[in-house]
């Protein structure tokens, strides 16, 4: 990975955070400070650490960088180059030529009314196979619940939706009777920047523990995609106090229903912290594809079977 400090760590913990990319970054060369390492030196470690591909991120000097990619092509090494532009469009561009200029075109974020059309026809029967298949599983669950301790069998909270909208996001309950009130007493053990996480928390039930392993507690969110609210795959459904912290184009994100799952679902063993989620679900929001919907569900099932096993 050859380019500024800043760009080589994003870089690197995406390609760490992706389990389907398979690349293990084996080195970095800075070129943002002039004479940092010499374009002798990138082929030298081209060469000696057997590299199959660089990355190349432009930081700086052009002529520096233009020089790189002449440099490490001639050693026959795949080369790819990885504008902070893209952190913006993602792949959403099109290659145009005007008067002879090869320019890069950006499509309008969001979805086309086609698009949102084949989106909704899979959520409507995704959900309904789902809630039919599912059924005998939730009204055991139901049956725990109630059994072991008292409260609700549900669990309702406001969630921020699509253009802003607050509804009401269902979940089988897995904590404790009141556990809202009881976090502000746990906030100096968050694990996570922005979002409110424990890996242990003490207010999860004997059957809540086991719903979420098995992440069935999820399951009553088919009642919110039927109804329109939230989606199969989607940007993560974020509380009011979360969504306040979201900022500038990140706010595009709400361009889309949230989801049952998402990247942010499918990137890793940890939860992402806030800044790093909100930057993916951007980049899904202005990249939608029915295939990478079905690629990210397909890669939830499995993440949901290497939990259980485990």
């Amino acid at each position: 990975v050859v380019g500024g400090s800043v760009q080589r760590a994003e870089l690197a913990r995406s390609l760490a955070c992706d389990p389907s990319a398979h690349v293990q970054v084996v080195g970095y060369l800075p070129l943002e400070d002039e004479g940092a390492v010499g374009l002798d030196d990138l082929e030298r470690a081209v060469r000696e650490l057997s590299v199959a591909r660089v990355f190349l991120i432009p930081a700086g000097d052009s002529e520096a960088m233009l020089e790189a990619v002449r440099r490490t092509t001639r050693t026959g090494v795949k080369v790819s180059i990885v504008p902070r532009l893209f952190e913006v469009v993602g792949s959403a561009v099109e290659f145009d030529t005007v008067g002879g200029v090869t320019v890069l075109g950006v499509r309008r974020p969001g979805l086309s009314r086609s698009s949102w059309l084949i989106k909704r026809a899979m959520d409507l029967a995704g959900a309904t196979l789902g809630l039919l298949v599912l059924a005998p599983f939730g009204a055991l669950a139901a049956l725990l619940i109630k059994l072991d301790t008292p409260g609700s069998v549900f669990f309702r909270q406001p969630r921020v939706g699509r253009d802003g909208q607050t509804f009401q996001m269902l979940k089988f309950r897995s904590m404790i009777d009141g556990a809202h009130n009881q976090q502000a007493a746990l906030a100096a053990l968050n694990e996570t920047d922005g979002l409110f996480k424990l890996s242990d928390d003490p207010r999860v039930t004997r059957v809540g523990r086991l719903l979420r392993r098995i992440s069935l507690d999820e399951l009553p969110q088919l009642i919110n995609v039927l109804k329109g609210e939230m989606s199969l795959v989607g940007p993560r459904p974020l509380i009011a106090d979360e969504d306040e912290l979201i900022e500038g184009r990140h706010r595009d994100r709400e361009l889309l229903m949230p989801g049952m799952t998402g990247l942010w679902q499918v990137l890793g063993p940890t939860r992402p912290p806030l800044s790093e989620m909100v930057k993916a679900d951007y980049l899904y929001a202005t990249n939608w594809s029915l295939w990478e919907d079905i690629k990210i569900l397909l890669r939830t099932l499995a993440h949901i079977a290497a939990r259980r096993g485990r």
